[in-house]
């Protein structure tokens, strides 16, 4: 067997250049040491110093329990600073320009590109998933990689495309190794994402998978639960709440393609909600 530090031979070109992209689908895009450390190399021995009796750390449930205060007031500060930037967005491009200088989302410290929407900012219908991926991070546009393309089948089927919708997520930046965002993440994106909400003022809202859901929902209940329902969403800014429809998000139907018939019948009624809020027969 190859060591790791060993490099890979010729004929094995093409797994390596496989091993390397999946690395960095994994979030290892980047390089920490100027060497490559040999860890099968034996350790050196090292005479321990003699040190004076001190107490023992804290518990790590008690650390866990209790985090650093700094740290609390940052997420606070985050969440305040979101909120207080969003609320002076007056229009869609405002808000955008507002979200890709905004710091307070450690996800943009690992992001490529801040992926804020696309498709039409006064469409009837808004669309919001759970953040960028590595396509849609390399591009800065939502919803472009395989989940993208099976989204823009699923709204072809009932007569939509992105001109006739407005798309975005619930946090802006690629989380590492397109790991779901934490609590924390969301807070600090949520502020922007309300008031992008109120400023497209779409006829209805699509909240797409379980994270989207769960961030703008009060019920508690997985997407299982929760799609084929309508929901009245109240947003700050707007008179009326938004008649709201969770959905399962592309990429679980991508994986489990047997739930695609329950995602056919949403579909349908989004259209015949629609249809109905456009005084169609």
């Amino acid at each position: 067997m190859t060591s790791p530090a060993t490099p890979p031979k010729l004929d094995d070109r093409d797994a390596a250049i496989a091993l390397l992209r999946w690395y960095v689908e994994m979030g290892a895009d980047e390089a920490i040491g100027v060497e490559p450390a040999n860890r099968f190399a034996p350790a050196p021995a090292v005479t321990a110093p003699v040190l004076p009796s001190t107490p023992p750390p804290p518990a790590a449930s008690a650390i866990a329990a209790a985090p650093p205060k700094a740290l609390t007031e940052s997420l606070a500060e985050a969440a305040q600073s979101a909120r207080r930037l969003a609320a002076g967005a007056e229009t869609v491009s405002a808000l955008a320009a507002l979200v890709a200088g905004f710091d307070g989302c450690g996800l943009k410290r690992t992001a490529t590109n801040t992926v804020f929407a696309d498709g039409n900012p006064v469409a009837p219908v808004m669309i919001i998933g759970e953040g960028p991926g590595a396509d849609e991070d390399r591009l800065g546009r939502p919803f472009v990689g395989r989940a993208g393309q099976l989204l823009d089948r699923m709204l072809a089927s009932i007569g939509l495309d992105r001109q006739g919708v407005h798309i975005t997520n619930v946090v802006y930046w690629r989380p590492p190794g397109n790991r779901r965002p934490t609590t924390a993440e969301i807070a600090s994106c949520l502020p922007f994402v309300l008031r992008h909400i109120a400023l497209v003022h779409p006829k209805l809202l699509v909240l797409a998978g379980g994270t989207a859901a769960a961030a703008l929902l009060p019920e508690g209940h997985g997407i299982t639960r929760l799609r084929g329902r309508w929901f009245d969403l109240a947003i700050p800014g707007l008179a009326e709440p938004v008649p709201t429809l969770p959905m399962f998000h592309p990429s679980f139907l991508l994986r489990t393609p047997e739930r695609k018939r329950e995602a056919w019948r949403d579909l349908l009624a989004l259209r015949v909600r629609l249809d109905e809020l456009l005084g169609q027969k």
